[in-house]
């Protein structure tokens, strides 16, 4: 294919970049507009965008934070300003705004799990300021952080593979919240659903000459049962983040600490045939011992240096130290709503070290501008698990809408290691070398970006029991990616892109629907595939969007009669829609939507060849809009519906979830008492009480259902001090 070989010429031009108009910021606080030939910061943000609920690009791996018209790829950055604004409570949250995104669970666990473009990306693969595998891995609350940007497509080049073998089809990376301009003192006070309670306090102040310095903590707590019946959350959050902006040098770094615990958390369902009815979306068939607990310290650290007015040096770097304990049950269900559970308990213990670096050089030859970026990445991940089962035959449960609780059997149908003491299980160390050039032709409206990244992984598995060595492998490969950008005019890009994706060959779960998997911890090869993708990009000033077609595969790694294995491949074939800004003064609008022709392809002996693979709808879509009241200054309403499509529940597509609509609605009221600034807010969410089966999987091939959360009010009231 012509995108392939250009891809191949790639490798001898050896180079990638962009020439980016951005914005940046006096020290007076004033905004100037500056033409920037070359990458944008590595460490400093793009502007917000009209509405201030995106902002105008954000960060491509290597390439730094670009403006989406200058970017040859599609992406959105959602703001605390949303954040804010919607009471979002995690990531998953804030997706929820979405149209490419839906927010699935994990692997019999309660990770969440983000499906862009048809393919999963596990928690533990979204960045932190750029820096790969050192987020908490379940869970990570949404009040710490000052963008969630989302990156749509393969980035294998852009960021390095993903150490957890996920995001074949984008990936995520979030930014810590920054101390803004003129500071900020604030508490803020929830509740939730039945009984739960929230704080917040969020202190930040800039200082030094020129207000270059800034310091911000975040302090979070939620205790109590919400909207699902008798599950409680206890979450414990604590953050300290500093940054610094000076003329050469810029700088940020950050470290958190999170306790999140969840007593009965309501578990996905795995179905044993036909799709049963979905229950009550309020009620919980979890077993009364049931408990997650996750506790997890995190930091990274982001800074660059200007060597010259023409080339600037940056490193980044992060770590994270995790504990997870776990006592699970998590059903099957016939299609008559009857359960049968088992029991399954386990301990975790992680340990990431994470670092990339570069150096970035500008320069013309004759009238073609040149950005040059240099690029090294390193990620060493441990991990220890230790797991045991009680009878696989399972316990009767009663039904979804009538559960019936059992005694916590005894653990003794298949122990894998010591609980209270771990042994190591997985290592893995990923390296990268990436260089890239992007030339600037006819004044900069024509920008054209090479690149290469060389990686190498090394994975190894070990027994639980005994730490063997049982599997591993050490590979390498090149991955090349092209992308175009044309400004036709100074409102309208189009844009293309070939790229490569890579992960980490999946390692084998030990479990899958209560059962055990007979090659559990073997690791299969990496898994590498192809994308093509072109589209539009419009900016109004106050209204922008983003139009793209995009084709993408990937092997598949699915459990099957209880054996993992590589499987075909997927092949996802899509057009996207993205809409966002303030196209008339205090009107706001944040959605769009996705068509999605998804194809299982080279499977073995043909079984299920063409067929839509599990979990994947054809269409979603959603649409946000908030409105300010002009009758009552400081009033703002809001409403967003989100729409997902039939989900097939079987690879043979005989099986399907039916497609659901769900309706939120907000309000906020900003006034002054003595002065002082308070926000009262109130949110819906699921207004019409629909339940729904709301994502089937989340980790390829497995069809386990998670039943949408409840009508649940949500209010809050901050105050400014």
């Amino acid at each position: 294919m012509p995108f392939k070989r250009l891809g191949t010429l790639a490798s001898t031009v050896a180079l990638s970049a962009l020439s980016t108009a951005a914005f940046a910021q006096s020290s007076d606080g004033e905004i100037d507009e500056v033409i920037v030939t070359g990458q944008a910061s590595q460490v400093e943000l793009t502007n917000e965008y009209a509405g201030d609920q995106v902002a105008r690009g954000g960060r491509a791996g290597l390439l730094g934070n670009l403006d989406f018209l200058d970017a040859p790829f599609a992406g959105t950055a959602y703001t605390s300003d949303l954040v804010i604004a919607q009471q979002s409570e995690s990531i998953g949250d804030v997706l929820q705004n979405d149209p490419v995104v839906r927010v699935a669970k994990g692997f019999g666990n309660f990770q969440e799990v983000y499906i862009l473009r048809g393919f999963p990306v596990f928690s533990d693969d979204i960045t932190l300021n750029g820096v790969y595998g050192i987020l908490p891995r379940q869970f990570v609350a949404a009040e710490l952080l000052e963008r969630v940007e989302v990156f749509r497509g393969a980035n294998a080049f852009i960021n390095g593979a993903a150490p957890g073998g996920s995001g074949a089809g984008g990936t995520i990376n979030l930014v810590p919240k920054r101390a803004p301009a003129d500071g900020i003192r604030r508490v803020t006070l929830g509740f939730e659903g039945d009984s739960q309670y929230s704080g917040a306090v969020d202190l930040g102040q800039r200082f030094g000459e020129g207000d270059n310095w800034g310091v911000r903590a975040n302090g979070v707590f939620r205790d109590g049962e919400g909207a699902i019946e008798g599950q409680e959350t206890n979450l414990k959050v604590l953050s300290l983040g500093t940054d610094y902006s000076g003329p050469q040098f810029r700088f940020s770094a950050d470290i958190g600490y999170q306790d999140n615990h969840i007593d009965v958390p309501r578990p996905q369902v795995r179905p044993l045939g036909e799709i049963p009815e979905p229950p009550d979306a309020s009620g919980n068939y979890a077993q009364p011992f049931t408990f997650s607990d996750e506790k997890q310290l995190f930091a990274a650290a982001r800074g660059e240096y200007d060597l010259t007015d023409s080339v600037t040096a940056w490193i980044g770097g992060g770590f994270r130290e995790g504990e997870e304990d776990n006592d699970l049950s998590n059903p099957r269900v016939a299609a008559d709503g009857t359960l049968t559970s088992s029991r399954f308990v386990n301990t975790r213990e992680d340990s990431i070290r994470s670092i990339d670096a570069g150096l970035r050089a500008e320069f013309d030859t004759g009238s073609i501008g040149h950005s040059v970026v240099a690029s090294g990445t390193f990620v060493d991940l441990e991990s220890k698990n230790a797991f045991v089962f009680a009878d696989f035959g399972g316990f009767p449960a009663g039904t979804l809408s009538n559960p019936v609780a059992f005694a916590p059997p005894p653990t003794d149908a298949f122990i894998g290691g010591d609980l209270a003491n771990p042994l190591v299980t997985e290592a893995s160390q990923n390296t990268s070398f990436a260089i890239a050039d992007t030339l600037s032709f006819a004044e900069g409206r024509f920008l054209a970006t090479f690149g290469l990244r060389h990686q190498n992984i090394e994975t190894q598995s070990f027994d639980a029991t005994s730490g063997a060595l049982s599997s591993g492998y050490d590979e390498s490969k090149v991955t090349p990616a092209v992308g175009l950008v044309w400004k036709a005019t100074s409102q309208l890009s189009v844009y293309g892109n070939y790229a490569e994706n890579l992960q980490p060959g999946a390692t084998a779960p030990n479990v899958s629907g209560g059962l055990p998997v007979e090659n559990g911890g073997d690791v299969l090869e990496p898994f590498a595939g192809e994308q093509i993708e072109a589209g539009l990009k419009y900016d109004g000033g106050n209204f922008g969007g983003t139009l793209s077609v995009f084709s993408v595969n990937r092997p598949n790694g699915i459990v099957e009669n209880q054996i993992f294995s590589a499987d075909g491949e997927q092949r996802n074939k899509g057009i996207e829609l993205s809409v966002f800004g303030e196209p008339v003064t205090g009107l706001r609008v944040l959605g769009g939507a996705t068509i999605l022709d998804n194809q299982l392809e080279k499977t073995q002996d043909g079984v299920n060849e063409g067929n839509t693979s599990v979990g994947t709808p054809e269409f979603q879509g959603n649409i946000n809009v908030e409105y300010d009241i002009a009758a009552l200054p400081g009033l703002t309403v809001d409403g967003r519906v989100v729409h997902t499509g039939k989900q097939f529940t079987n690879a043979a597509n005989s099986i399907n979830v039916d497609a659901w609509t769900r309706l939120d609605l907000g309000v906020r009221y900003s006034l002054d008492v003595n002065e002082t600034p308070v926000t009262l807010r109130a949110r819906l969410e699921n207004v019409t009480d629909n339940d729904y089966w709301a994502s089937v999987g989340g980790f390829p091939g497995s069809n386990y259902l998670i039943l949408g959360n409840p009508r649940t009010l949500s209010l809050s009231a901050s105050v400014d001090f």
